[in-house]
């Protein structure tokens, strides 16, 4: 997404950055002198997993969770993270994100795992062949975001019980490896990004067999944000 012209002509504060990758200081540091070239301001640039924390609790305590491409979570303390179970991306976790959802459909479908009409209805919806989506998994630069894109052809099927099984088993993997271990039955816990809005019945379901009353599901964090530096700048 580009920015209008007029956003850089404006002389601005101070910039906060949220963004995926910004976890480590040699990133942040990389991120923040092109911002502040562009600029000429102050800039602060942090993970989208602070921005996704931020933006679902605000100044309250609790367990901030993403379902989206990727998934992520953290304990967030009403201002930073304090414990973050480590994502590992789309081939050593990302459990419950469409990534994951995503190999798990294409393995099943190419496999012949998956019911034989939902395939014949695949293949006719993306008109591609098996070689094709191998082609486009394995040669593509970003191959997170393909298995992303062919997931939300289950979103389309939730009145098949093998697709209701495929993402119920997924989310609950995310519970099982990722919120499982935070106190969580001492926090609220909240969940960001259109994976979690698209399956939030399942999401749900799985939260109720874990005694889990979920707080919040919305598909942005952005409000949340705007109310979080608000509050920062009226205590200034």
């Amino acid at each position: 997404m580009e920015l209008p012209q007029a956003f850089f002509r404006r002389r601005w504060e101070h910039i906060y950055f949220y963004g995926a990758g910004c976890s480590n200081d040699l990133k942040k540091r990389t991120v923040e002198a092109s911002l502040i070239a562009q600029f000429k301001t102050p800039v602060t640039v942090e993970s989208d997993m602070l921005g996704a924390a931020r933006g679902l609790l605000v100044n309250e305590s609790g367990i901030a969770c993403i379902l989206g491409t990727g998934s992520n979570s953290c304990l967030y303390d009403g201002n930073k993270i304090v414990k973050n179970v480590p994502p590992l991306g789309y081939v050593l976790g990302d459990e419950g994100s469409g990534a994951s959802l995503g190999k798990l459909w294409l393995s099943d479908c190419l496999k012949g795992i998956a019911p034989q009409e939902l395939r014949q209805s695949f293949y006719d919806k993306y008109k591609v062949s098996a070689d094709e989506i191998m082609d486009l998994v394995y040669s593509t630069p970003h191959p997170n975001r393909t298995l992303s894109g062919y997931s939300w052809f289950l979103s389309e099927n939730l009145n098949n019980q093998y697709v209701v099984e495929l993402i119920h088993n997924e989310i609950s993997r995310f519970f099982s490896r990722n919120i499982s271990q935070y106190e969580y039955k001492q926090h609220p816990i909240c969940f960001v990004g259109a994976v979690a809005v698209a399956y939030s019945t399942i999401l749900k379901q799985v939260a109720d067999e874990w005694g889990i009353e979920l707080s919040k599901i919305i598909p942005g964090s952005l409000p949340g944000l705007i109310e979080f530096h608000s509050s920062i700048s009226n205590k200034q």
